[in-house]
């Protein structure tokens, strides 16, 4: 059966707002030449995309006439459970990122994605400027269609280790790259920020409390770890937002917020805001 390509749902909201895994929006994208994908969208604001993709154990995308994988937006994938081989099937650049990894790209970087190790794979996405932007599928066919696949460079060879390595589109991030701040008062570390998008790290020890704060951007907060209550103004209201491990919230631009952690082992989360974190 052929398939047509269709824009992704897109899940917004006018207040903040909990997301829980099992209330994300289910969306199957692909055909038989890109692979299929499961995606869990949590949120598709005007200003933010945020997403989980699943791939099997030894699933893939790819990309195909339909469905292309290469868009107008600056994006952070995180691996949280699995081991994703991630290549640039137009440079050859491939690169290995294991659970708890993170990678950053910026728009026009085609991009294919791998299960690799006998593991399904689950994915973070997070993506600015967002398809309501016409940043996605829309862009992609704009884009001049690559008609073939590298996933090796061939550069280097003969020439390792003596010659430094190739600088290529992805910039994987670990431990050693993060940035970190007491702004909040509590840990904040910064993977990336750009004119787009910015994304960070938030650890609360037990019975942690960040100060009272807001952003110039939308912000989604999905939560890797623990137990983690957002408290919300917004307009004439206010919200509080439980949030477990895999459930995601949703504050808009402007929302005064603050973080508290209940239980044990404190909670940790990433997060994502955009265009703007300053206020």
């Amino acid at each position: 059966m052929t398939r047509r390509y269709t824009p992704s749902p897109r899940p917004s909201f006018d207040a903040p707002t909990a997301i829980t895994r099992g209330s994300a929006t289910r969306y199957l994208w692909g055909d038989d030449a890109s692979g299929v994908v499961a995606d869990l969208i949590y949120v598709s604001s005007a200003a933010i995309h945020a997403l989980v993709f699943k791939l099997p154990a030894g699933g893939e995308f790819r990309h195909s006439p339909e469905f292309r994988t290469v868009f107008g937006a600056d994006e952070v994938l995180y691996v949280l459970e699995g081991t994703m081989l991630l290549a640039d099937p137009e440079s050859g650049e491939v690169q290995r990122v294991p659970r708890g990894g993170a990678v950053f790209f910026r728009q026009d970087t085609w991009h294919h994605a791998f299960a690799h190790g006998g593991e399904p794979l689950s994915v973070l996405e997070l993506f600015a400027p967002p398809p309501a932007a016409g940043a996605s599928g829309a862009y992609a066919r704009t884009r001049p269609y690559l008609e073939e696949s590298r996933y090796a460079d061939d550069t280097v060879l003969g020439r390792l280790p003596d010659r430094a390595r190739p600088a290529g589109r992805f910039t994987v991030l670990d431990d050693r790259d993060v940035v970190w701040r007491l702004d909040l008062g509590v840990a904040v570390g910064l993977l990336a920020s750009t004119e787009h998008l910015t994304v960070h790290v938030l650890e609360l020890g037990p019975g942690g409390a960040s100060a009272e704060h807001r952003h110039g951007g939308d912000e989604v907060v999905y939560v890797l770890e623990g137990s983690l209550w957002v408290r919300a103004a917004h307009g004439d209201g206010s919200a509080v937002l439980e949030l477990g491990p895999d459930d995601a919230g949703y504050i808009p631009a402007g929302a005064v917020h603050e973080y508290r952690a209940y239980g044990r082992a404190g909670a940790r989360a990433l997060v994502g805001v955009a265009p703007s974190y300053l206020p």
